[in-house]
């Protein structure tokens, strides 16, 4: 059961003693910053830029489309005027010399086989297709060894984190392939409840409460203040639990991609795991279509439910669900987990080792959620984040809106090695990690097996005639004067 797995991370940006500087100037710089890494041995040869014709926003899961008239400029995120057709290769017009010499890249591929742009005003990296949990963990984190090398570049402090504590969010997505055989229906209305109530176990913790954190406190997840809708196609304003976005960067009589908007970014590698792990059964559960019994799982007003399960840091809060019982958050994440379980019973089916460790890891995290949450300080990082500024906030004897409390939240996302809180937790071995520093180092230029990203890492870093890529497609200079040739890359698992 290969499941293709991809995470993107949007990373705050800013300069040292320039407040004021354009976020969008700064990212730029950033991707800029990178190119002497992007291709390996091949860098001299210039960046890999994005081929956009495989870009379609608009459209939407529910088989509708937002004109582009009507669409707000943020999710305009492709090239208007060349969308790809399907199909074998194809001869694409190459750039005028005019353009090249004005030509400075915003939007690059990476050795690894990642994708790193500007995306609105910030710096994205946009990992590699993956085939398990565990590569999923190994290849998100291999985003922070690239903003680590812009910043030795350039002067910036790259933060992953998903919020300014003035108002802005920023995004930490995930994407999940899927048949589109399943129930479309089916899926929202399952999937829902499970990702209301998952962040006790990847929420990245947040100080401060509201969207512009005027209120003070702590809360487990740092999205839940911004989530306005249950559907909806929008990432950057009212935003849906279940985002509908249908651009399935695969063939789309097959295969939808599930785009996960409301999650945190993580610096711990089990919340990652436990966050891509958990979601991806649960995807294959209500893929099975078997006799389960999904009844009984449906919130009573889930936007409602995501702030409180944000802000219920003693995970006791009962949920109303809509056919009239009550249940905490940890007590549907089980029925989840029970849920996961019976699907493999009942298809028969073995799960992976990879499988294994997730449900083995989701249902050990739990328990010890419902009996004793501070043990998984080192694996859940809201509970390591609470602990070490709780400790602080008590020996200070001040408030969760105190001025060092808030310095130190963004200070556990700094990706500076030398300022990280993360960092110096782990080096005195307080946070478990799945992957040594050199594995994550190895990811940061190398792709991932068993996906196409190896196809297209592997070209990044050994063609010297690639010009373009995509998650769909590579782009070749053959030495025509006028046209390169496009070649598709159509199925992900590839």
């Amino acid at each position: 059961m290969k499941r293709v797995i991809g995470t993107e991370t949007e990373y705050g940006v800013y300069r040292p003693g320039d407040p004021a500087a354009n976020a969008v100037a700064l990212s730029t710089e950033a991707v800029q910053a990178y190119a002497p890494y992007a291709r390996g041995g091949l860098s001299h040869h210039g960046p890999v830029e994005w081929d956009y014709r495989g870009e379609d926003p608009l459209n939407d899961i529910r088989g509708r489309r937002l004109e582009r008239a009507s669409a707000d400029p943020s999710q305009l995120t492709d090239d208007p005027y060349h969308l790809a057709p399907p199909g074998g290769s194809e001869t694409v017009a190459a750039p005028t010399p005019e353009e090249l010499r004005q030509f400075r890249p915003t939007s690059i591929v990476l050795s690894n086989g990642a994708r790193l742009y500007v995306d609105h005003a910030h710096p994205e990296y946009s990992a590699p297709e993956v085939a398990s949990a565990r590569d999923a963990v190994r290849w998100d984190r291999a985003g922070e060894v690239v903003a680590q090398r812009i910043m030795s570049e350039a002067d910036l402090v790259l933060v992953k984190n998903n919020v300014d504590g003035k108002g802005a969010t920023y995004g930490s997505h995930e994407n999940y392939q899927v048949p589109r055989s399943v129930d479309l229906d089916d899926l929202i209305r399952f999937i829902i409840p499970f990702m209301v109530t998952r962040p006790i176990f990847c929420g990245s913790g947040r100080v401060g409460l509201g969207p512009r954190s005027d209120q003070p406190g702590f809360q487990i997840s740092q999205r839940a203040d911004y989530v306005e809708n249950d559907i909806g196609l929008e990432t950057t304003f009212n935003r849906p639990i279940f985002n509908t976005r249908d651009e399935p960067h695969a063939d789309g009589h097959q295969w939808r991609r599930i785009h996960v908007i409301n999650g945190d970014a993580n610096l711990f590698d089990v919340s990652i795991l436990l966050r891509t792990g958990t979601t991806a059964l649960v995807l294959w559960a209500i893929e099975q279509g078997t006799d389960l019994t999904w009844e009984g799982l449906d919130l009573l007003g889930p936007i409602g439910a995501v702030k409180t399960v944000s802000r219920d840091l003693t995970l006791q809060t009962k949920l109303p669900m809509a056919e009239g019982s009550e249940m905490t958050a940890i007590e549907i994440q089980r029925r989840y987990l029970e849920k996961v379980l019976d699907a493999f019973a009942e298809t028969g089916t073995q799960p992976t080792v990879d499988q294994q460790e997730v449900l083995d890891r989701w249902d050990q995290t739990l328990t010890k959620l419902a009996t004793d949450p501070m043990s998984l300080a080192g694996q859940v990082e809201w509970i390591g984040k609470y602990q070490l500024l709780e400790r602080q906030r008590q020996r200070l004897g001040v408030g969760w809106d105190d001025a060092r409390l808030v310095a130190m939240d963004l200070q556990w996302s700094d990706l500076r090695p030398e300022k990280s809180l993360v960092q110096a937790l782990a080096a005195r071995g307080l946070v478990e990690r799945l992957f040594s520093d050199e594995e994550i180092a190895w990811a940061a230029d190398n792709p991932p097996s068993g996906t196409r990203a190896q196809a297209r890492g592997q070209a990044v870093s050994t063609r010297p005639d690639l010009k373009q890529a995509s998650w769909t497609s590579l782009v070749f200079d053959e030495g025509q004067a006028e046209s390169y040739r496009r070649v598709p890359l159509a199925d992900p698992t590839k």
